[in-house]
């Protein structure tokens, strides 16, 4: 019995405290974008977009390689 109304008190709690109403969403989408404050963090951040951004030309490259690869092996009559 005291674990059953544990676990009714435990969902109760997490159900009060779940969800946002319709007024809150549109609250935060009325609001226009608030300009970003410079951080200590602003030098890493650019880093790591940076190496985002070196990550999917690496990747683009990749594909190209690989699609050429399959080519030639196709020509040569492998694979």
């Amino acid at each position: 019995m005291t674990r059953t109304m544990l676990a009714t008190c435990l969902l109760l709690t997490l159900a009060a405290c779940g969800g946002h109403s319709q007024s809150d969403a549109d609250k935060a989408a009325a609001q226009p974008p608030q300009k970003r404050e410079k951080t200590v963090f602003d030098d890493q951040l650019k880093a790591i977009d940076k190496a985002k951004g070196v990550e999917a030309q690496l990747q683009k490259e990749k594909e190209q390689q690989d699609r050429a690869i399959d080519a030639q092996e196709k020509a040569d009559g492998g694979g």
